[in-house]
């Protein structure tokens, strides 16, 4: 069997696995799958390499594929659009992505190749199942398609504290340190703070602090104030804050998210409070959770309500 031969047949086999999760309603496990499918024909799509032995109308239906995969789960991820590409549309495209190699038809949807993004999903780099590559290696692809040298990316986006209301509280979250048995090794590290539903739908505006600028011994110090943007007691039941630790990989030219730490509203109080870490992709849903390390390592916070 060819190199594009059995490439081909795991691309199918992520295809069909992330289709399986959608189906049993694993979304957070499908939209990893889908979103790190995506970027493997993305990067198909865009190699300049004269080896491959793809067609340019074959990478452009990969480029297709890749489009549909980001849309259903864009829809997963978005209560609002659930409908707008469903799961029995995606299923119509698997023939296409099994028979690549000889597929000369239309494709179904009216639909574009979009650009590959330069920020993969959480633990995106940990979860290429299918593409085995060591860590000091050069990767697949060209080394340029992924960067995350963004203008002002490291000043944050964090935003200020909402007017208060009578009888309701604002809260601050002071992010203090995380501990980590690698912290001096962490390049610009920062925290995406979101608040989430019970099924992962943001509640607020997602924030980044800026990045870290010291790092001692076990722990990255950030000493920076985090405003919730939204008042305690207009918080669903079920809801949680997320903090996201993210870094930048210097030998992938990428930002991963490291690991995760979450807060449900009833570790709400004044004062100091640590929480535990945990593996990625992050699970907004909460429902499978895996400690990052069996060592106390802790994100620690420090909380304040305002209240009229």
């Amino acid at each position: 069997m060819t190199d594009i031969n059995k490439t081909v047949q795991k691309w199918h086999a992520s295809f069909k696995k992330g289709t399986d999760f959608d189906s049993w309603g694993q979304l957070v496990e499908a939209i990893d799958e889908y979103q790190i499918l995506a970027r493997h024909l993305q990067k198909e799509v865009q190699s300049t390499t004269n080896s491959s032995e793809l067609s340019e109308d074959q990478k452009k239906t990969l480029g297709k594929i890749a489009t549909c995969l980001e849309l259903r789960s864009t829809a997963l991820q978005t209560a609002q659009t659930q409908e707008e590409f469903k799961l029995e549309d995606l299923k119509t495209l698997e023939p296409i992505i099994k028979n690549i190699l000889s597929y000369n038809k239309d494709f179904p949807f009216d639909v574009q190749p979009v650009p590959i993004r330069k920020i993969l999903a959480p633990g995106e780099e940990e979860n290429l199942e299918f593409e085995e590559e060591d860590e000091a290696g050069a990767g697949v692809g060209s080394p340029d398609l992924f960067t995350t040298r963004v203008p002002g990316a490291a000043e944050g986006t964090l935003l200020p504290r909402l007017p208060s209301e009578p009888g309701m509280a604002l809260l601050t979250i002071k992010i203090e340190k995380i501990g980590l048995k690698d912290a001096g090794q962490c390049i610009d590290p920062y925290v995406t703070v979101s608040v989430k539903d019970i099924n992962g739908v943001d509640l607020t505006p997602v924030q980044d602090t800026p990045v870290a600028t010291r790092k001692e011994d076990m722990y990255v110090h950030f000493a920076v104030d985090v405003e919730i943007q939204k008042h305690i007691e207009k918080l669903p039941k079920g809801a949680a804050i997320f903090f996201e630790f993210k870094h930048y990989k210097p030998k992938k030219r990428f930002t991963s998210t490291k690991c995760f730490a979450f807060m449900e509203m009833d570790e709400i109080k004044a004062g100091h409070i640590v929480i535990e870490l945990y593996k990625k992709p992050t699970d907004f849903k909460r429902k499978k959770l895996h400690l990052l390390t069996k060592k106390p390592l802790y994100l620690h916070l420090h909380q304040t309500l305002h209240k009229e």
